[in-house]
């Protein structure tokens, strides 16, 4: 910026608004007009106010100018071609420490910031949203979550996101898609695990006509007071949202009701997203087995690979009708293939080293999203994107909740759950076990304890009139003590057996602690119960009344009753389609 242009807000150079950190050798950009033009920011997170003290006073000579609404993404694209050089710096500048060129530093951050983060759209865009932290919080809606989630996501636990695609009607452009005058439907749902160890995830998607039980929802009303939503039974899923006034709160309790998962936060987006972030990122290959031609979705290209955004981007995860069987599960195929080949695009060096798209990106994003309150901030958006940013795509696995059609139905509108196979997909999602074969050293030390607790199932079992145990119940329904002891005694002939109770603390999953030389009892009931090894805790036993050295069964938070296996299932059934984020499928 020239003398005569200092202090002035409509005269600002662009390029004098990336300032160089010494401390970190890269260029960050700084669009608060009364920020210093120094290069003494003594790191990336440092406030305007506190880089204006250190700049020596200068606010006290000039006035500083008003404040201005941040430029839009498109004038910010025009203006910011890459982190363009002060005038009189050096050409290449870099660190004291000798560090890469500035543009590949930063590249490299907006790689950590932004790859891989939110393969299904919309996280990724968290990644460039420290480029103007005010102007992008002041884009995101939030609304209450109503006490239906945790409390948000932890970095040092497993995380659990819900993220609703909802078919109502809002913008412009937007008058031909969806119901006429609807509040809108949870059309699209999917629930994103990312293991602990941030090693894999599971995009689970949720038909839409899942018929479903409806729980209570406790929603907060516009004036702040609540109002409790009463549930219905036997309901599609997609009535969970905007029918009789349900929030996404009333989906996340659904969710909870119906795969025993509680989820962590939520993001619902509409129509538009679709539309804005797939040309923001300059369009969306993807590839079709067939020729399509929906009428319905306004959907026409012939088969083969195509590069999509914008409106044909939202018909095409809208088609139904010409791909698969013409139903809601071939749609969720096609939006499970397109959101991998989104991820891809997203993590692609074309994206990550391009400011515009980056700007355009945050745009978007943010503006397209409805968030629960934990996440109403870039900064909390941008934690979780560098949590998801850790995932590779060939440990993403899309799946769909394993359904059969409605036996009390003639013509077949509706699917229930597949009662063979639903409950093991959502027991590994509450087990945090990976879809994939993840090959990294994270795993390969899960492996070693995997195989460790294995072990202690290996060897003699003693006979069940040998096997002699406490039960207490430590977190499990009321009543679970007793009426495991009574199927233990009267069904399987363990008749040493005694309740003593409730336990000291509750556990979030069953154990059965012994002594080094009650190995064999503890193999013959950890094969009457279906306990893992990962189950049994070598310790010490104790005594019972009569003096006689007993087990100690304490029933956790994941029992499920008497008889119930409480074993992990290590594999996903075959019958279950999966797919990974990293591998291209042509639609059929």
């Amino acid at each position: 910026m020239d003398a005569q242009g200092r202090g002035r807000a409509d005269n600002i150079d662009p390029a004098d608004q990336w300032v160089l950190n010494p401390d970190t050798g890269e260029y960050e950009l700084r669009l608060s007009h009364s920020a210093p033009q120094s290069s003494a920011v003594p790191g990336p997170r440092r406030s305007a106010s506190r880089a204006a003290g250190a700049a020596g006073g200068a606010r006290s000579r000039t006035q500083a100018p008003e404040r201005q609404a941040p430029p839009s993404s498109q004038e910010l694209a025009e203006q910011l071609p890459g982190p363009r050089r002060r005038r009189g710096a050096p050409e290449e500048p870099a660190n004291r420490r000798g560090r890469k060129p500035v543009r590949k530093s930063k590249a490299k951050k907006i790689l950590l910031w932004t790859g891989g983060t939110m393969a299904l759209v919309l996280v990724g865009t968290a990644g460039a949203a420290y480029l103007y932290l005010e102007h992008l919080n002041g884009n995101i809606t939030s609304v209450s979550d109503d006490g239906a989630s945790t409390g948000g996501f932890s970095k040092d636990k497993a995380i659990n996101l819900l993220l609703i695609g909802t078919d109502k009607r809002t913008g412009s452009g937007n008058e031909g898609y969806g119901d006429s005058g609807s509040v809108g439907h949870a059309d699209t749902t999917i629930l994103l695990h990312v293991s602990k160890d941030r090693t894999n995830a599971t995009a689970l998607s949720i038909p839409r006509d899942l018929m479903v039980d409806i729980p209570d929802c406790q929603t907060e009303q516009e004036d702040g007071s609540t109002k409790v939503i009463p549930g219905t039974q036997n309901a599609r899923f997609n009535t969970s949202l905007g029918q009789d006034g349900r929030t996404p709160s009333c989906t996340m309790r659904t969710v909870t009701e119906l795969t025993g998962v509680t989820p962590d936060n939520f993001m619902v987006a509409d129509f538009n997203a679709v539309k804005t972030l797939t040309s923001a990122v300059g369009g969306v290959e993807v590839c079709l087995a067939k020729d399509i031609d929906d009428p319905d979705s306004h959907l026409k290209l012939p088969k083969g690979t195509h590069v999509i955004e914008g409106e044909q981007a939202l018909a095409y995860v809208r088609t139904r009708h010409s791909v698969g069987f013409g139903g809601d599960l071939s749609r969720i195929d096609i939006q499970q293939q397109f959101l991998g080949s989104l991820m891809r695009k997203l993590k692609s060096n074309d994206t990550l080293t391009s400011p515009s798209k980056m700007i355009g990106l945050a745009e978007a994003g943010t503006k397209a999203l409805t968030v629960d309150r934990q996440l109403k901030s870039i900064d909390k958006l941008k934690d979780l994107g560098l949590e998801l940013g850790k995932l590779n795509t060939e440990n993403l696995t899309f799946a769909t909740v394993p359904v059969v059609d409605n036996p009390a139905e003639k013509v077949k509108a509706t699917v229930v759950l597949n009662a063979s196979t639903a409950p093991t997909v959502f027991q590994m999602i509450r087990d945090d076990v990976s879809f994939t074969e993840v090959k990294q050293q994270a795993q390969a030390s899960k492996d070693a304890a995997a195989a460790a607790a294995a072990a202690r199932l290996k060897g003699a079992q003693s006979s069940a009139s040998e096997v002699r145990v406490q039960v207490m119940n430590g977190g499990a329904p009321a009543g679970s003590a007793q009426e495991t002891l009574t199927w233990l005694q009267n069904t399987k002939g363990i008749t040493k057996s005694e309740n003593a109770g409730n336990a000291p603390a509750p556990l979030a999953t069953t154990t059965l602690e012994y002594a080094p030389d009650q190995a064999p009892q503890a193999r013959k009931l950890a094969a009457v119960m279906g306990l893992s090894g990962a189950a049994l805790k070598p310790g010490r036993s104790v005594q019972n009344a009569q003096g006689l050295p007993t087990m100690t069964l304490t029933l956790g938070k994941d029992f499920k009753g008497a008889g119930v296996s409480l074993t992990t299932p290590t594999k996903v059934p075959d019958s279950v389609q999966k797919s990974t984020a990293d591998k291209v499928k042509c639609a059929k």
